[in-house]
């Protein structure tokens, strides 16, 4: 485990050199478009608008200068204020700081180990369905708020069912309207004007109303004007323990919607790439030190990462400039930014749920198959009913076996005409995988064979054996035997002689493997003249021209390079 590769390099610096006034004007773009975020996820979160503000300000530059990708934003996310919700309300704000350190220890040794790599394996449907999930738990999240109450409690669910019943016993009609209005506004003007910066300017809208209207809102209160001084006071070694599964469930969060952020990044802007490894060191880096501050999780932004690449950023330099102008608002603008009202933030993150849901994508995957649609849908349904580290597990659980199914089915086992001069000879061909989840296939196909006292096994497009195929394979040949058929093969794989050796395949049909089918079916022909049985090339041996793509013999119409 080093740290090569991982820490900033002069390629960065020449980067950062190449266009600095496009970043410069690009970070404070994304800056007023994330400044309302930062606030709503930080009320979200549990607590409070303060540390949803130094998250951005601290996260976003600390991503920005060890991160793996030019053009990243991070910051305060709608999906990890799903994650912490139920963490506040269990172990309080301590507990969600603890949750944030362990979650930068364990990203930190996620880019040690190079595991960057294995998140692109995620499948699309679970990836959307994901996604789709926490866009209903931000929505529900939002419903107390919007209605004038306040909750953060553990079950999300429960949660807006009681705040729905509190605003039927007295309704707060200003919250539902500020919420809505603030709502509508953002939707509309990111539909007929995206270049504006639409939660800015409806938050900025709705609190010049409320003020000067004197509407009775809950607003955010007094902010600091400076970062609050580091400090470790929150973690509590006993309290490690019980806190580490949450910890992984945010670190596990942090990788997977860091790295699809910089890979839709990646996309928008031809020729770049990101290094996956360093990206979770970067994520690592600012988990690891936000809580210090007084800061929540953080991860890549896709949304705002979206709105850098669109404003033209092209360097690491943008994301920085990003923090740099959120922390100077918070040191000279904190009095104006206290008198937001939390309906206002509650109605930018009610359009921010909205808009993460793509329902075109979503009917194009549900649509693509059913195995798709399944797991579109259980993991969707999952986020919202379990919690996110289940939801993925389960739809990775049920898009694995689908997929096996699908590889096993692909195995066929294949009855190849041959030379009519041997009237009691089948030739047999296996194709595709022989592994645990297709074994059975050929043991029940060759259970069929009668009327022949010999049989020819053709393995050269048997893609892959396991063990357990070489042992349905041992078995099959057994039952044949037992059954007064001799059995012989060819064109087995210097790859899968290992297993076949080990599991005793190779010794019981001693000498009737053979280099390829024309050998094979030659020595049939002619029993006076013996064949070269048992010639078995060696691991990594080569079998000869034939004997390599097991070819196809003239007097043998079906040979094995044949479809």
């Amino acid at each position: 485990m080093r740290f090569t590769g991982l820490l900033p390099g002069r390629a960065d610096l020449a980067a950062v050199r190449r266009n600095p006034r496009a970043d410069l004007l690009a970070g404070l773009t994304v800056a007023v478009v994330a400044l309302p975020l930062a606030l709503g996820f930080g009320v979200a979160s549990g607590l409070g608008a303060t540390a949803g503000l130094v998250t951005a300000i601290v996260a976003g530059a600390l991503a920005a200068v060890f991160g793996g990708s030019n053009l990243q934003v991070s910051g305060p996310t709608g999906a990890m204020t799903v994650v912490l919700v139920p963490i506040i309300a269990r172990y309080g704000p301590a507990g969600v700081l603890t949750v944030g350190f362990l979650a930068g220890l364990i990203l930190l040794g996620l880019a040690l180990v190079r595991a960057g790599r294995y998140a692109r394996l995620v499948p699309a449907p679970v990836v959307e369905g994901f996604t789709a999930g926490i866009a209903v738990i931000i929505l529900l999240q939002q419903v107390p708020p919007a209605l004038g109450q306040q909750s953060h409690a553990e079950q999300v669910l429960p949660a807006t069912w009681r705040a729905v019943a509190a605003f039927a016993d007295a309704p707060h009609w200003p919250s539902v309207v500020f919420s809505l209005g603030v709502a509508a506004v953002v939707l509309i003007l990111l539909r007929w004007r995206p270049q504006l910066p639409a939660a800015l300017l409806a938050v900025v809208a709705a609190t010049t109303a409320a003020q000067l209207w004197d509407v009775d809102l809950a607003r955010i209160g007094a902010l600091p004007a400076t970062l609050p001084a580091p400090s470790l006071a929150f973690l509590r070694l006993d309290a490690v323990a019980p806190l580490l599964t949450s910890a992984v469930a945010v670190a596990a969060l942090a990788a997977l919607e860091s790295l699809l952020s910089a890979t839709v990044a990646d996309g928008m802007r031809r020729g770049e790439r990101h290094d996956p490894d360093r990206e979770l060191f970067g994520q690592g880096i600012a988990n690891l030190v936000t809580p210090l501050f007084g800061g929540v999780p953080a991860t890549a932004a896709i949304a705002r990462t979206a709105v850098n690449v669109r404003a033209g950023a092209v360097s690491r330099l943008a994301a920085l400039t990003h923090a740099l102008v959120l922390a100077v608002i918070m040191f000279a603008a904190a009095p104006l930014v206290a008198g937001i009202p939390l309906a206002a933030l509650a109605g930018v993150l009610l359009a921010t749920a909205v808009r993460m849901v793509h329902v075109g994508t979503l009917r194009a995957m549900a649509g693509a198959s059913r195995s798709d649609a399944l797991v579109l849908v259980l993991t969707a349904g999952a986020t919202v009913l379990l919690d996110l580290v289940a939801a993925v597990l389960l739809g990775l659980i049920v898009a694995g076996g689908l997929a096996l199914r699908k590889v096993a089915n692909s195995m066929r086992v294949d009855q190849i005409p041959h030379d009519e001069h041997l009237p009691h000879l089948a030739v047999y061909r296996p194709s595709g995988p022989l592994f645990f989840a297709a074994a059975h296939r050929l043991r029940r196909e060759l259970a069929r064979i009668e009327g022949v006292d010999v049989v020819l096994l053709r393995l050269s497009r048997v893609t892959a054996i396991d063990a357990s195929g070489a042992l349905a394979l041992r078995e099959a040949v057994e039952d044949l035997h037992h059954r007064n058929i001799v059995v012989h093969a060819s064109g087995v794989r210097a790859e899968h002689r290992r297993a076949l050796a080990s599991l005793g395949v190779l010794a019981l049909l001693h000498e009737r493997v053979h280099v390829d089918a024309p050998t094979a079916i030659a020595a049939l022909r002619t029993p006076a003249a013996p064949p070269r049985y048992g010639h078995h090339p060696r691991e990594g041996e080569p079998v000869g021209a034939a004997g390599a793509a097991d070819a196809a013999d003239p007097a043998d119409p079906a040979g094995d390079v044949s479809p």
